[in-house]
């Protein structure tokens, strides 16, 4: 893969993906979204590849979502319906994911933050839906996952305005874990990812899968799927290790079989 506004660099089980376009605040063009599909396909193809950090290029923004300047090059709404969207790249990412927001989250932004499993966030971040304020709504899952992770009057209040939320009020609503100075957001987004990668990673990747699964099931059923889940898990050679690791005092080491 290769692009000059989405990079992809691979270290120590770990894969960054970085949007780097930070003079028009890292929104996506269309060339990028592709170059994003190729990052993802790359990344879930690699058995090397753990877990994923997602940041932008510059302090000024992680994302402004979609250049809006693009979306006239559509000939028709169909063909505009039809586009690849690039949360959906992010969404098919098998391996968990922490996003690293660095300034404005907008927008398309927002909803491919939203699509990662765990969000951190510089203290300069500000995060909207402005979409209203244009005439549409976000079609990337934006409110599914603001009503799934702030709570709906939260959701309403950013959907319905199209007013932005600073770092501080996005912390108490639950929309990101962390806050911290922007000096140590990769930083601290990369350390994260390394505990995950000391995991075994069929377990972390079917966690992953079991906490969407669990956002549309009835809660037996998703107490059904768990326990089947784990029951593939157990199977594992990597579960084995750690049961011996255990049994012998030391850390395990997991091989992804």
């Amino acid at each position: 893969m290769q692009s000059e506004n989405i990079q992809l660099e691979k270290n120590n089980f770990i894969a960054t993906i970085l949007l780097n376009r930070p003079e028009k605040l890292n929104s996506v063009t269309p060339e990028m979204a592709g170059a994003l599909s190729e990052a993802a396909a790359e990344v879930n193809a690699d058995p090397a590849i753990r877990v994923v950090v997602l940041t932008g290029a510059g302090p000024k923004s992680f994302c402004a979502g979609s250049d809006i300047k693009e979306l006239d090059s559509y000939n028709t709404p169909w063909e505009f319906r039809n586009r690849p969207d690039y949360c959906d790249t992010i969404r098919a990412i098998r391996k968990p994911i922490i996003c690293a927001v660095n300034g404005y989250c907008l927008g398309g932004g927002l909803e491919m933050a939203m699509t990662c499993d765990i969000r951190i966030a510089s203290a300069n971040a500000i995060f909207g839906a402005p979409e209203i304020k244009l005439g549409w709504v976000g079609g990337g899952g934006m409110a599914f996952a603001l009503a799934h992770s702030i709570g709906p009057s939260n959701a309403a209040m950013m959907l319905y305005t199209g007013d932005p939320v600073d770092a501080k009020k996005a912390l108490s609503w639950g929309l990101i874990s962390e806050v911290m100075a922007i000096e140590g957001l990769v930083t601290r987004a990369c350390e994260i990812a390394s505990v995950v990668a000391q995991r075994a990673p069929i377990a972390a990747q079917t966690a992953k899968i079991n906490l969407r699964a669990a956002y549309s099931m009835t809660r037996e059923d998703a107490i059904q799927y768990e326990r089947d889940l784990q029951t593939i898990c157990f199977a594992t050679d990597d579960a084995a290790e750690g049961r011996r690791a255990f049994k012998e005092r030391r850390n395990p080491t997991f091989l992804g079989k």
